[in-house]
């Protein structure tokens, strides 16, 4: 593609407006009315020279507006980076998270088994006390029974005693004096 400015060199005017003032043309018989066409020219010159300069100011804005173009251009590159950049990153701290997420959630399962397997054994534990408790109890039951049982006998004996001390006569020993 060609550049504009080769393309405005390649078209240089070779008319200027200082050309159109200062053309001079010959008088011919039946020639044109020398003042109408000097004003002409005049006119001619001055709405050139208007156009050459509304001309160059436009060129200077399009090099303004090229440059602010290419300034844009950079800028809109540099947010498209930063922005796959940014994308980048949030993809990674997302993936970070759920990584993290993941681990804690394995490590809370983890906790939790290792909680629950403590329970458990503690649970195993208490079931035994309460057996070994139960087993003592029905030990001094079956003592206290025996216990009972044994002071039940004593007593029937102690009765059958009584009723026969009742029967039975006291015999004291006589004392008899023996010569001394």
């Amino acid at each position: 593609m060609l550049d504009d400015k080769t393309v405005v060199a390649d078209r240089q005017l070779k008319v200027t407006p200082l050309d159109l003032r200062q053309s001079r043309f010959k008088t011919v018989m039946r020639g044109f009315d020398k003042a109408e066409v000097t004003a002409l020219l005049e006119t001619v010159a001055d709405d050139y020279e208007n156009a050459l300069r509304e001309n160059d100011r436009l060129q200077k804005q399009l090099d303004r507006l090229e440059a602010s173009l290419t300034q844009h251009q950079a800028l809109e590159g540099s947010l498209k980076s930063t922005l796959i950049s940014a994308q980048k990153i949030a993809d990674d701290m997302r993936e970070t998270a759920n990584a993290e997420a993941a681990r804690i959630v394995r490590e809370a399962e983890g906790r939790a088994e290792l909680i629950l397997q403590k329970a458990q054994a503690r649970l195993e534990d208490v079931q035994r006390e309460i057996d070994g408790l139960k087993m003592k109890r029905r030990e001094a039951e079956t003592s206290i029974e025996a216990i009972i049982s044994t002071l039940h006998n004593t007593m029937e004996f102690i009765r059958d005693q009584d009723g026969r001390e009742e029967k039975v006569v006291v015999h004291r020993r006589v004392e008899v004096a023996r010569p001394a």
